[in-house]
Parts: C-alpha cells; structure tokens; sequence
C-alpha cells in the first residue's frame, strides 16, 4: 500500500492540492493500528484537477475521470487503483463546511508505519477530528459496526483527548449523544485497575 500511496501523495504535492489522511489510517496513528486495505484522503479539490491526476497517474493507477468529476461535483468519493498493488485510495473532496476547514486546518505531519512496508510520512487529521468523523460515518452506518466502534475507543482511550473542542463540535456535526456514551465508556476503562 505505501507505493501506492507515496506515487499517488507525489502527484497531489506535485499539483500544489492540500490533502490529509482520514479514516482507519488515522486511527491507526493515534489509536489502534490495523490492517487496511485501503486509505482515505480528504483533498481540496475539484473537477478541474482530475484531467491532471490521472494524466499523470499514467498506467500506475487506474481512475475514471468521467466518474471522478460526477463525484466532486455531488460531494461524494472516487477512487483510484494501483496497478501494481491492488492498492485503493478513496479520494474525498474537502467540502467547504466549517468542520472540514478546521479538520484541513488542524491536520498534521505523522509517520504511518505498515508492517513489512516501512514508513511514510503524511498529514493526517487530529485525534479529536479522527474522533469526531469516525463517530459520524458509526451514526451513518446505523450505529452498527463494531469496527467503527473500536477505532473510535482506540483513539479516545489511548489519546488525551481535547474534550472541550469534541463538545464544541459534536451537537453541530448530530454526535452528541455518541460522544456521551463514548466519554462514559473511557471514563470505565480508565477507572479499571492495571496489573
């Protein structure tokens, strides 16, 4: 997956877009690491870029531009394929609401080390923001994936988490009630004694 990635990272600094990792990678970084088959990116990008990324991905990755561009113009993901991997990396347009803006914002330089790959260095969105996303795609998905669930508490119990922005940014993104019941369950973990 790191080929993949670093090929595809090279092309959006070589373009001048402002990205940052999201998803499992991010919380892996800050919580839990997992396998994954794929990465996503948050990307400030719009039609007019995608004739050049897949210009330049060549014969590296496949992307379709015709479908890249239908779904930036409605805000929703494309992907592209390594060739060589298999790898996919989801590309996610950043939209201009305040909690991407401040998600692009607060995103920092970390190292992502995939066993057997080596590392990479990348922006990455902040613990709180990896919180607050995950916490949303849980809502979305109905509330129902235990995956979703444990990347969430991997982060919250493993981070020192910065309670007052999550308060601020929960009731406006529909997640209060999520984050309750997530600070209730780090407060028991927290409280168990350690061997």
């Amino acid at each position: 997956m790191n080929d993949a990635l670093r090929a595809l990272l090279a092309i959006l600094n070589d373009l001048g877009l402002r990205y940052f990792a999201v998803g499992s990678v991010a919380s892996s970084i800050h919580g839990v690491a997992r396998f994954t088959n794929d990465v996503d990116l948050l990307v400030e990008i719009d039609e007019s870029a995608v004739d050049q990324i897949a210009a330049r991905a060549g014969k590296a990755f496949y992307v379709d531009p015709d479908e890249a561009k239908r779904s930036i113009r409605i805000g929703r993901a494309f992907n592209l394929l390594h060739l060589a991997t298999a790898g996919k990396i989801d590309i996610f347009p950043i939209g201009r609401d305040e909690f991407h803006q401040s998600e692009l914002a607060r995103s920092a330089e970390q190292e992502w080390v995939v066993p057997g790959q080596g590392a990479i260095r990348l922006p990455v969105a902040s613990a709180e923001d990896t919180v607050l996303s995950k916490l949303r795609w849980y809502k979305m998905g109905g509330m129902v994936s235990d995956r979703q669930w444990s990347d969430i508490l991997g982060v919250a119990s493993r981070v020192d988490l910065h309670w007052a922005y999550l308060r601020q940014w929960a009731p406006r993104i529909g997640v209060a009630e999520l984050l309750d019941r997530l600070g209730a369950e780090v407060g028991r973990i927290r409280s168990l004694p350690s061997d």
